[in-house]
């Protein structure tokens, strides 16, 4: 285990999915800060056909670029 892969375990943020929008994007409330924000599926959960819904608890990474989050896994 590498440097990298410890801090993209740090990354992970959780949240609960409060809204399903168009094109797999969601509306996501973070637990530690109470903010909402848009969150999209990652690859392997849209290939694998995952299915999240409203109210799902969800583990997601949030992009260092723009607001979005991508969701990388369903608790």
């Amino acid at each position: 285990m590498d440097q990298s892969d410890i801090s993209k375990k740090d990354d992970l943020i959780n949240g609960t999915v409060e809204e399903a929008l168009p094109n797999a994007l969601f509306r996501v409330i973070r637990d530690d800060t109470g903010e909402s924000l848009i969150a999209y599926l990652a690859g392997k959960m849209r290939r694998f056909r995952i299915r999240v819904l409203v109210g799902d608890k969800v583990c997601m990474v949030i992009d260092p670029y723009g607001g979005k989050a991508r969701i990388s896994k369903r608790l």
